[in-house]
């Protein structure tokens, strides 16, 4: 056998921060980056005598993931301990959910080459984060805890071991963000570590049934970072297998300055630890009418969002998807169609420019399409001085840059700036005549034939003009000329 006959097996288990301002069981904050151990308390601390209290926006976001991935949400779901010893978690426990979780079944769907693909989901489950292990804190190395993310609260969302190699875990865990984002439960962002994941990987034999033995890759933060995992971790254990040996059961790491994943400890089992009902905590209800409730409130969704803009707006399924893989950008469009006019027929020049100009700058500046300060009238009213004649192309790139970096009035910068378009024929033409007059042997190639020379005269009238000419109108008189 060679590399070749194998595939890659990869399922993910996704660790979601569910945005509460407090966490899961009790009243700390849940903000990022405050001075270690300031969001602390008895809970977060386990001191005796202190007992949890569940918070309820965090079981109704775990129901609104469940809804929106298609699970069925247990009316009643129970509590448990999951018990290890490591320096972050105080109480020795996770207060997690093991044998009755709060949601089952459900999918992500996914767009392949060859079509959709539905990539089924095992289990969704609530429970708290624990807290991080500082290091190197001091010149002699010692290390430290921080608690303050103990006891966060988090959606655990489990898939089957149904996605094919890494661009699928890639493409898997980008819908999954779009779709948390959109419910407003999680800010999906990989640096903080509030949606990160643990892959298990295996390889087996193509076409076989039977799944090799998998090894968990914990705590990708980056989808570039899990696709290298994922890519190098198969290849080490076809290597393996090619080579006779057989793949050991275990945690890895992936170190992102070597590209490589190394070995942490034997993975564990269930029966590791030792799972029991927590007795701090009665069985989780959520009755059928909440439920429902929730359901209904549940927003318009990426994927249907991107086929009503391809249904209702005619935008090809690459515009579609583009504009609607993050919510603020799919509101900032539809906002700026909306003041542009025309829906359909305007929707693809604004797309354009979302997807175009405005992502751009918003990557290079961090900000989000509802941090812009081209907000959407603004970009409508500049399109609209494009549509008149007033500002042309180069210029309104100019003018959108401009507005973003320190805002400002569409038409007032075009006037401040001096860029409106020449549009006087008279103006035009003594350009034109200029450049003809300049140009003979040009102009007799052009009437003996060789008409490709029209993008060179109109070049150099738009040169003339310092670029102020509406090119429409330069175009036609420079052929009236040449053909009169």
């Amino acid at each position: 056998m060679t590399p070749r006959d194998f595939e890659t097996v990869v399922g993910l288990e996704v660790h979601a921060q569910l945005l509460t301002e407090s966490k899961i069981f009790c009243g700390c904050s849940t903000a990022f980056g405050g001075e270690p151990n300031t969001h602390a308390c008895p809970v977060c601390l386990a001191l005796p005598g202190a007992l949890p209290s569940l918070n309820r926006r965090a079981v109704e976001y775990g129901v609104r993931i469940g809804l929106a991935l298609g699970c069925t949400v247990r009316e009643s779901s129970v509590w448990a301990r999951k018990n290890y010893f490591y320096p972050d978690l105080p109480k020795g426990y996770q207060i997690s959910q093991y044998e009755l979780p709060l949601c089952e079944g459900g999918g992500v769907t996914i767009d392949l080459a060859g079509g959709e693909k539905l990539v089924r989901l095992v289990r969704i489950h609530l429970e708290e984060d624990a807290g991080k292990n500082l290091h190197a804190l001091a010149p002699d190395g010692s290390s430290g805890v921080d608690l303050n993310r103990a006891g966060v609260p988090l959606a655990e969302i489990v898939s089957a071991p149904d996605l094919r190699g890494a661009e699928e875990a890639v493409l898997y865990l980008r819908a999954l963000r779009a779709v948390l984002m959109y419910l407003g439960v999680n800010d999906g962002n990989l640096e903080e570590g509030s949606f990160r994941c643990d892959a298990n990987v295996s390889v087996m034999p193509r076409g076989a049934s039977k799944l090799g033995q998998r090894c968990e890759l914990k705590n990708m933060n980056s989808f570039r970072f899990l696709k290298q995992a994922i890519e190098f971790e198969a290849r080490r254990q076809v290597e393996v297998l090619l080579e006779g040996g057989e793949v050991r059961q275990e945690t890895r790491l992936f170190d992102p300055a070597r590209g490589e994943t190394r070995a942490m400890r034997s993975k564990e089992d269930a029966h590791d630890y030792r799972y029991f009902p927590e007795p701090d905590l009665p069985p989780l209800v959520v009755d059928r009418t909440r439920i429902e409730a929730i359901r209904q409130s549940l927003p318009e969704l990426p994927r249907a969002r991107a086929a009503r803009y391809q249904k209702e707006l005619g935008l090809s399924a690459y515009d579609a998807q583009n504009l609607t893989a993050e919510r603020a950008v799919a509101e900032y469009f539809e906002a700026a169609l909306g003041a542009y006019g025309g829906a359909r027929e305007g929707a693809k020049k604004v797309a354009n420019w979302v997807t175009g100009e405005g992502a751009r700058l918003g990557n290079a500046s961090g900000l989000s399409a509802g941090a812009w300060k081209v907000t959407p009238e603004k970009l409508a009213a500049l399109l609209k001085l494009v549509d008149q004649g007033t500002l042309g192309g180069p210029g309104a790139k100019e003018i959108f840059e401009e507005i973003f970096k320190s805002g400002g009035d569409p038409a007032e910068l075009v006037r401040q700036k001096g860029l409106a378009q020449v549009s006087d024929e008279a103006a035009l033409l003594a350009a034109v005549d200029a450049v003809l007059g300049r140009s003979p042997d040009e102009v007799e190639r052009y009437r003996a034939g060789q008409e490709k020379l029209l993008g060179f005269f109109v070049g150099q009238v738009m040169k003339e003009l310092k670029g102020k000419g509406h090119p429409g109108l330069v175009n036609a008189l420079v052929k009236k000329r040449l053909e009169g």
